[in-house]
């Protein structure tokens, strides 16, 4: 067993990295207080191929294994959390098209979402369908004769609406419960689609989060993915992608942050010198490197779960992004006080680290939901001889 990076990983992390120092971190404070989406830096991690990590090569993707990609969004989380976050939905939503849509359709719209010609959203969450997500009451129904679908409902919390052009919409076809969900890609520009307001968020403010609101959309029928009625299984595989990448994002942050604090406590004088020469600053500072590699480290063995296609890798999923993002928070929340009163300030990227964080706890199935789906697994006969 080695825990070390390939060569093409270490590759990969350090034009990750590169990048996330000359275009991200210079910038991510000013787009946090702009509420700015730089979709035109996005639009330039598609010619390093970032927009497409693990997507199907046939349709340009680089078709990384999911560890690969996790060491990037690392990287780029460490520039700005809120668009290295977006940056994993639409790799999220291009792998899934790339995946599961008719053959026409990816190859029309794929290779586009890979260059960053396209942008895309990933519509699942609805008001009433939160962590409930299999009760979902967005409709599509087949007009009779026709070769077209009819979309109507609603979709909130929706990260880039508004900005985006393509939309992976999960939608009920038959009956009630996961079963009846069926998946789409929908032009974000077609007729009776509409936006809300852009959410007043606490964190992730550098990428938009709207409401979309469906009104008799036509959707053509080539634009179901797989069959009627995968929707939910293709969303509960997407998720299990989803919430490494959030993870790993995740861990970016508190990295950024745990570089920031240990700068700082070296430079920081009080009764007369530096503080981090006092033991408790140091201790502090151990948990904090090493709540940072455990995360780490679980997402690594998730995404080597997942990349195997082990029958447990949803579990593993979940522990991973349970711990990681819960660690992450408490490290960049740690560094904070270390900075006492100026790591509340703005003009230092603490508070930034934390007001984004926060939200890594409830997305892509909140903490809560992560240990639901541990603990049904564990209580299964013989889970404890398999998950180890």
């Amino acid at each position: 067993m080695d825990f070390a990076l390939t060569d093409d990983q270490l590759a990969y992390q350090q034009t990750a990295r590169q990048f996330a120092q000359k275009e991200l971190k210079p910038n991510a404070a000013q787009w946090d207080r702009d509420s700015y989406f730089p979709v035109d830096v996005i639009k330039k991690t598609g010619e390093l191929g970032f927009l497409g990590l693990y997507t199907n090569p046939d349709y340009d993707g680089l078709g990384l294994p999911r560890l690969d990609s996790a060491i990037v969004f690392e990287e780029l989380a460490w520039g700005d959390t809120a668009v290295a976050a977006y940056i994993s939905i639409h790799n999220m939503v291009t792998w899934m098209i790339g995946e599961y849509a008719k053959d026409d359709v990816r190859a029309d719209i794929v290779p586009r979402l890979v260059s960053g010609e396209l942008l895309s959203s990933y519509c699942l969450t609805e008001p009433n369908a939160g962590s409930d997500a299999g009760s979902l009451t967005t409709k599509a129904v087949k007009q009779d004769g026709e070769d077209f679908y009819l979309l109507n409902g609603e979709k909130t919390f929706i990260s880039g609406a508004g900005s985006t052009d393509i939309l992976v919409v999960m939608a009920r076809t038959g009956d009630a419960g996961p079963k009846g969900v069926s998946a789409f890609v929908v032009d974000a520009h077609s007729d009776g689609i509409s936006y809300g307001k852009n959410e007043h968020k606490m964190g992730w403010k550098a990428q938009p989060t709207r409401t979309i609101h469906f009104k008799d959309v036509k959707v053509p029928a080539k634009n179901l993915l797989g069959s009627e009625g995968e929707g939910f299984k293709f969303a509960m595989k997407g998720l299990d992608g989803g919430r490494i990448n959030i993870g790993i994002c995740a861990v970016g942050t508190a990295q950024a942050a745990l570089e920031t604090a240990i700068n700082y406590v070296q430079e920081r004088k009080q009764f007369g010198s530096a503080i981090a020469e006092l033991q408790s600053v140091q201790f502090k500072l151990a948990d904090m490197l090493t709540q940072t590699i455990a995360a780490r480290q679980m997402l690594y063995l998730a995404a080597n779960k997942v990349d195997q296609k082990h029958s447990d890798a949803t579990t593993y999923c979940a522990m991973a992004k349970r711990l990681a993002t819960d660690l992450s928070f408490a490290v960049a929340n740690e560094a904070l006080q270390l900075h006492g009163g100026y790591g509340y300030l703005n003009e230092y990227p603490l508070e930034r680290h934390v007001r984004d964080l926060r939200v890594h706890q409830i997305l892509e199935g909140t903490n809560e939901i992560m240990r639901v789906i541990v603990s049904r697994k564990m209580m299964s006969d013989g889970a404890l001889d398999s998950l180890r």
